[in-house]
């Protein structure tokens, strides 16, 4: 029970860690945003061997953290990990036709998440190709989803309350759909650096649907021992349902 609880202690420190890390990035690249536009620009279209600048450390940093979504670590989060063989214990007797009925409301609620989302940033894209926003208004578009992506992990996600009605992100249907999500203004952008963003994010998209497809049993708490509250070894909803039970 101890070795549980320092776990979880454990992983609620490295989400707050990391999102502290996202808030300060969101802000170096806002305050770029703000005093220099131009220069933002010319940063993410210069090639490498013209010198590092602070878009191409984001590039490496963003394309590392989807790297390490396709081939992940042994300490993850059990959101993510729970799309591995290993960590999942078959609950015994479930019954195999609740499994698919979940598949089938996951699925058409996975499709509405899709749909909202795109025709979403289809706005911003729109704006982008009749050039009323530039490419520093998309890049700073994505670093702001990249702080939303942990904001809806540990404060308040819109997905989860208003459509997809999972417990946590541990339940979560669409955990692994961030990185399409966060960079899906980059496929606006004709640029080497903005699309080896989005097709990378896409094959992490992929990878997580063609896994959810074949297994569908390890991403459901009825069939899962491991996503059950009670073997949750990440705890991170703790903070969220607190800041809701107070607002």
């Amino acid at each position: 029970m101890m070795k549980t609880k320092w776990i979880s202690t454990i992983m609620t420190k490295i989400y707050l860690v990391k999102f502290v890390i996202r808030i300060l990035v969101f802000l170096g690249v806002f305050t770029l945003y703000i005093m220099d536009k131009e220069q933002m620009m010319t940063l993410l279209t210069t090639p490498m061997l013209a010198g590092i600048s602070l878009m191409h450390v984001l590039w490496i940093m963003f394309m590392v953290m989807m790297v390490l979504h396709i081939f992940p670590l042994e300490k993850v989060t059990m959101a993510l990990k729970k799309a591995e063989a290993e960590p999942y214990k078959e609950v015994e007797g479930y019954s195999e036709l609740e499994l698919h009925q979940f598949v089938q409301q996951q699925n058409a609620k996975s499709w509405i998440v899709m749909l909202v989302w795109l025709i979403f940033n289809a706005v911003f894209g729109a704006l982008y190709l009749f050039e009323i926003i530039g490419i520093p208004d998309m890049i700073m578009l994505t670093v702001f989803y990249f702080l939303c992506d942990y904001i809806c992990i540990l404060v308040y996600c819109p997905f989860q309350h208003l459509i997809m009605k999972n417990r946590c992100c541990v339940n979560c249907r669409i955990y692994d759909w961030g990185h399409f999500m966060m960079f899906t203004p980059m496929l606006f952008v004709q640029n080497f650096f903005s699309w080896s963003l989005f097709f990378t994010s896409c094959v992490v998209l992929i990878r997580w649907e063609v896994i959810y497809a074949r297994h569908p049993e390890r991403f459901w708490s009825g069939s899962n021992k491991t996503l059950q509250c009670a073997n949750c070894e990440d705890k991170t909803c703790q903070l969220k349902r607190k800041i809701m039970k107070n607002s």
